[in-house]
């Protein structure tokens, strides 16, 4: 099965949308798409725009508008690449988006905009003697803390909407946009009570989520959403400077054993994560409380990034006290200097010192969200202060990383295909600024990750042009990464590009590409002990034998299915029931699927298949005791389908009109048939076509048992068939 695509949106009449369609079975898909058409809206950097976004759950605003900001007010491309005659040009300095919270006091919104404007006016940019220069546009400006207003008398909530009603008339001067974040009731209060401002709007976006509780601990930050510790799979280190091996793919099993099934999808490989030294701990006092609070003045400080850090840094862990007290002396240093109008270089060392920190919480497996989100922020401010700096192509190739965690972050997956987008930007914002001559190993780390990015991104959307984009980008790491300098490195990136050309031999060109995926994988090979790394020089050979049993549905059939079992086979001896009993099962599925097909070649004789069929049912068996034995671990397999597969073989074996054994044995294959096949069907309620399949295996079984063993074999095969339906009602009844 393809990959879903992802249909890119349509940005079209936003004004008309209505504001109570809120119930969507599907929050994560909704919520994403309303997010692109947001972005989308405030990219446009059109004047006099007021739109309106709903969301009731503080978690999910805070992280969408952290989100806007990190990816709207300092775009990296455009500072770094803009031609100088265009008209959206940019500075380093000066944001397209600024997020200011609601001033409580005196809540008037276009006043507040306007003395951020009058403190940070436009800066001119192209003057000389002969011209005077043009100021840059002005920046959009989202609003938040409306929600927060219920919290004050009602002559401060009158006082808002009053100036709401003013708007009209203030909109003559208007130069910007205006995003305003407001609750559910606020927004009807807002078309209640200010129809002049409500008729303004441009357009109304609404999230879907449930309502944050009105009452919180005032001593408790506001935390996004998705706090979880990010899932890193099976990694063994803390921080990986280089691209680990891919997880192995293996066979799903069918509802039947026929030709042409592929291997279940790669999970992706783990980015080459975070590639610079972190920085090195100064020695510090350790603070008394964890409770460490931040500098009350940090106006020069973006309120994204400071709430995001203050989000971080209350905690009741001692050990990260030290870290919480160089964080505060770092944003002090930052204020500090933002204050003294000090260089960019300074300015961009200081928050580049800042993202390292967080990178460095990140290292040690404290990949929540508001981690990452306070490294991304920090990069970027790095990098919009001081373009030059020598370390801005290893600082893009970490943002890129940073936003394909971001990804992998819970419950980012959904909207997963903007992270990894944006991720694949900063990766070749990085290889424009170096060459494979100048910086040889940076250029061959970015094209990794670059290849890992695209692999992930043709999930979501273009899987064949995006699988031969990680081809190219893995193909780039490989011509300078040779198995000389770097064998380990080297063996990790050919086994990823062969676990690229699998995939891209799904679309286009099945036996060449099938054929480039197994000539790298034994390249990768070559590097790996077997004895210094059994499990990945067994996944290695599961997927060699996964690719020959590919291009045996194309060509010479027996010759590549007798490769496949003999890959299979080297794979077990590596991935046992001791050491990696998931990998084990899913091996010994394959195994037993290709030697079902071996036994049902033309040119197998008799005898041999009869002893392929008995060996693809052990092998089958022996996959799924394992399954059943590692209850709540999640499998690269079908376990029903096993079943169903495992009853055709013994069907096969029984009724081969070859079959030298007795009546005893052939009952008890049809026994084992009916007895799989009925597993199977337990597992098949909610898939129609498969059930009706698997359901007329049950019959053909019990026929055959009939013609084999007359009609006292057929009254004894029914009774045994209801009292198994018996059982299984029992277990469904049970769960």
């Amino acid at each position: 099965m393809h990959p879903k695509r992802v249909y890119p949106l349509r940005f079209g009449s936003l004004a008309a949308m209505s504001v109570n369609e809120t119930t969507h079975p599907d929050n994560f898909a909704w919520n994403r798409q309303v997010y692109h058409r947001l972005k989308l809206a405030l990219s446009l950097s059109l004047r006099r725009q007021i739109f309106l976004a709903v969301c009731d759950d503080l978690n999910l605003r805070n992280q969408v508008a952290a989100r806007l900001h990190s990816t709207l007010a300092y775009p990296v491309g455009q500072v770094l690449y803009q031609a100088s005659n265009t008209q959206e040009a940019s500075t380093p300095a000066y944001p397209r988006l600024v997020t200011l919270r609601l001033n409580l006091s005196d809540p008037n919104l276009i006043a507040q905009i306007n003395q951020w404007l009058s403190s940070y006016p436009p800066p001119i940019i192209g003057a000389s003697k002969d011209n005077p220069g043009r100021p840059l546009p002005v920046p959009a400006f989202q609003i938040v803390g409306v929600e927060q207003l219920t919290r004050q008398p009602v002559a401060i909530q009158r006082l808002f909407l009053h100036y709401l009603r003013l708007t009209e008339q203030q909109l003559s001067s208007f130069e910007s946009s205006l995003l305003l974040w407001v609750p559910r009731p606020w927004l009807y209060a807002i078309q209640q009570s200010a129809p002049q401002f409500w008729r303004y709007r441009t357009g109304v976006f609404v999230f879907a989520g449930e309502p944050t509780p009105t009452i919180q601990n005032k001593s408790s930050p506001e935390r996004f959403s998705g706090s979880r510790n990010l899932e890193l799979g099976n990694v063994e280190q803390s921080v990986l400077e280089e691209s680990v091996i891919q997880d192995d793919f293996d066979f799903p099993t069918q509802t039947s054993v026929n030709r042409g099934h592929k291997p279940q999808e790669v999970p992706p490989s783990k980015s080459e994560i975070l590639t610079n030294k972190p920085l090195q701990e100064e020695s510090t006092d350790k603070a008394s409380t964890s409770e460490i609070s931040l500098p009350q003045h940090t106006s020069h400080i973006s309120k994204e990034l400071t709430e995001l850090v203050l989000a971080t840094i209350n905690t009741t862990i001692a050990e990260d006290d030290e870290q919480n007290l160089q964080v505060k002396q770092i944003l002090e240093e930052i204020e500090e200097l933002h204050s003294q109008q000090a260089s960019g270089v300074k300015l961009a060392v200081a928050y580049h010192r800042l993202g390292n920190l967080y990178r460095l919480r990140i290292e040690q497996g404290q990949s929540i969200l508001e981690n990452l989100m306070v490294a991304i922020l920090a990069y970027q401010e790095s990098i919009t202060h001081d373009e030059n700096s020598p370390q801005v192509p290893d600082t893009l190739n970490d943002l890129g990383t940073l936003y394909w965690m971001l990804y992998r972050t819970p419950p980012n997956s959904e909207e997963g295909q903007a992270y990894i987008e944006q991720g694949i930007e900063f990766y070749h914002l990085a290889l424009k600024l170096i060459s494979s001559e100048s910086h040889p190993e940076t250029y061959a780390r970015v094209q990794n990750n670059l290849g890992t990015a695209y692999g992930d991104l043709a999930r979501f959307t273009n899987p064949g042009e995006n699988w031969q984009q990680a081809v190219i980008a893995y193909s780039e790491a490989l011509s300078l990464r040779t198995a000389e300098m770097e064998p380990l490195k080297y063996a990790a990136c050919q086994n990823n590009l062969g676990t690229a050309y699998w995939h891209l031999a799904q679309y286009n060109q099945p036996v060449e590409h099938l054929k480039k995926a197994i000539g790298a994988y034994k390249l990768a090979l070559v590097h790996y002990s077997s004895e210094q790394e059994p499990l990945k020089y067994g996944m290695i050979q599961n997927n060699i034998g996964t690719a020959y049993w590919n291009i045996a549905q194309y060509e010479q059939p027996a010759e590549n299915l007798h490769f496949a079992v003999d890959a299979y086979r080297e794979a077990l001896k590596y991935r046992t029931p001791g050491n990696a009993p998931p990998a084990c099962a899913a091996t010994q599925n394959n195994l037993g699927t290709a030697y079902w097909h071996l036994a049902n070649q033309s040119q197998t004789s008799k005898d041999e298949r009869q002893k392929l069929l008995g060996q693809c049912i052990s092998s089958y068996e022996e996959a799924l005791d394992l399954a059943h034995s590692l209850s709540g671990m999640p499998l690269s397999f079908d376990v029903f389908a096993t079943h169903n597969n495992l009853g055709l073989a013994h069907f096969q074996l029984a009724t081969d009109q070859y079959f030298n054994g007795d009546k005893a044995n052939r009952s008890k294959h049809l026994e084992a048939a009916l007895d799989n096949h009925l597993q199977a069907l337990n597992g098949m309620s909610k898939q129609p076509e498969a059930y009706q399949t698997t359901f007329a295996y049950v019959v053909k079984t019990i026929r055959a048992f009939h013609n084999e063993l007359g009609i006292q074999g057929k009254i004894w095969l029914c009774l045994k068939f209801l009292v198994n339906c018996y059982q299984i009602f029992c277990r469904s009844c049970n769960e």
